[in-house]
């Protein structure tokens, strides 16, 4: 499916001029859009818990004492010197403790109408921005999906993320729609922030490309207001984002009850197809604030990261 923007006019320098105008402005926006997702994570942190846990991993956690069972070779033999007690040092468990998160590249993101005050991409990577800082809070590791951004539990990942988030695509590849076709391993978790227009079909492959089993996903539909409502009257021009594709309507407001069907059928087909994979789907627009989707998306991915954490621990 097709994103469109309303215009008057049909310049054929105008969508070059709106692209590179785009990209310079998003780059130039980077500490503010990092500051908003701080600000905004911070609004939602308030009352949450971290989720650290012991495990295998290679970064220090805590001390802990020590309890009958535990293998003499964990006991902190310098910590314990210090006490009548021993200790046991555990390191955090980094095997499924992970999020990936990723953001549409693509110009069809930056649709802004007179209805929202952001466009859909910078608002979708003020929820990922935001979304990676409740987790980095509460000790989970993140990393950018598709990225050489390695993932990490350090305040440091957010600004590697958002510079990787709005830096310009280097290649049609890059600023593909969809997410690549990396397969992740078992357990991982992942969150994709984007207007999943695609034809249902396009979005199931790359998505199961994407998951092997029990990977948890998390899909984020950031879409305008315009988009779902088609609230336009009289005669417009619609080009496409993406490409040169143009379509002149004389009374707009006669399609609007067969698009917003389209969009709701759509809308059915994509909650069915994050179902049958076992991902959730949350959808917001960009004229509501961000923290209802925030808090909704950190409460999903809480428990399926807790349930993945405990599968790999368990065999």
């Amino acid at each position: 499916m097709a994103i469109w923007t309303s215009s008057a006019d049909a310049d054929p320098r105008e969508q070059e001029l709106r692209h590179r105008d785009a990209a310079e402005r998003l780059a130039s926006a980077f500490p503010p859009l990092l500051v908003e997702a701080e600000r905004v994570a911070h609004n939602i942190a308030q009352g949450l818990h971290g989720r650290r846990r012991a495990g295998s991993g290679e970064a220090f956690w805590q001390f802990r004492r020590y309890r009958p069972g535990d293998m003499a070779s964990t006991i902190d033999w310098r910590k314990s010197a210090r006490s009548d007690r021993l200790y046991i040092r555990e390191n955090e468990w980094e095997a499924a403790n992970t999020l990936w998160l990723w953001v549409n590249p693509s110009d069809g993101m930056e649709f802004q109408s007179h209805l929202s005050q952001t466009t859909k991409r910078e608002r979708a990577i003020i929820l990922a921005l935001a979304l990676g800082s409740l987790l980095v809070s509460g000790g989970e590791r993140i990393g950018a999906f598709g990225s050489d951004v390695p993932p990490s539990s350090y305040r440091t990942a957010l600004r590697r993320i958002a510079s990787h988030f709005v830096t310009p695509p280097e290649s049609d590849e890059d600023a593909a729609s969809l997410p690549p076709s990396i397969t992740l391993r078992r357990f991982s978790n992942i969150a994709l922030f984007g207007d999943f227009l695609e034809p249902i079909d396009e979005i199931g492959d790359r998505l199961a490309a994407i998951g092997s089993q029990d990977v948890r996903g998390h899909l984020v539909q950031v879409l305008d207001p315009a988009e779902e409502t088609l609230p336009y009257v009289g005669r417009k021009e619609f080009k496409e984002m993406a490409g040169a594709l143009k379509l002149t309507i004389g009374r707009t407001e006669n399609l609007r009850s067969d698009y917003q069907k389209r969009i709701a059928a759509h809308r059915v087909e994509l909650r069915e197809l994050a179902r049958r994979l076992g991902w959730t789907l949350t959808v917001h627009h960009t004229d509501h604030p961000p923290q209802t989707a925030l808090l909704a998306l950190y409460g999903l991915l809480s428990g399926h990261m807790t349930h993945a954490a405990e599968r790999a621990i368990n065999g």
